[in-house]
């Protein structure tokens, strides 16, 4: 699969796509095709701050419970209410389905995640071990 070029990620599987100081947080196809059937996403409250590199919420598949971890820090502005009832729309459109997005508190950390390129590299040798 190709990853979008427009966001960034993270070696856990998190995508960040950046507008300006807000961003949609989401995870990769790379991540729900190793989760398998997601049948429940736990993200934070509107409000909650979030800090780059920690746990911001899980993500429950058919085999097993999975932990978010947020690709840069900033308060949550929006939830996507849709994956409290369609979980599943994040294994038929994983770069599409956003599951929080957030106010960018440093807009700078957004630099040291990965291009689609180097993502795609690190999933391939990853798969490859």
């Amino acid at each position: 699969m190709a990853y979008p070029t427009d966001r960034k990620y993270t070696k856990e599987h998190e995508w960040i796509k950046a507008d300006g100081t807000s961003a949609s947080v989401g995870i990769t196809d790379y991540a729900q095709q190793s989760l398998g059937d997601i049948v429940f996403v736990e993200v934070p409250k509107v409000g909650a701050e979030m800090s780059a590199g920690k746990a911001f919420g899980t993500v429950e598949s058919v085999k097993a419970v999975s932990d978010l971890f947020a690709p840069a820090s900033g308060a949550v502005t929006e939830v996507n209410a849709e994956l409290a009832t369609s979980p599943e729309k994040v294994n038929s459109d994983p770069h599409g389905s956003w599951m929080v997005k957030i106010a960018l508190k440093n807009p700078g950390e957004l630099d040291s995640l990965l291009s689609a390129v180097d993502y795609e590299k690190f999933v391939a040798e990853e798969a490859g071990h």
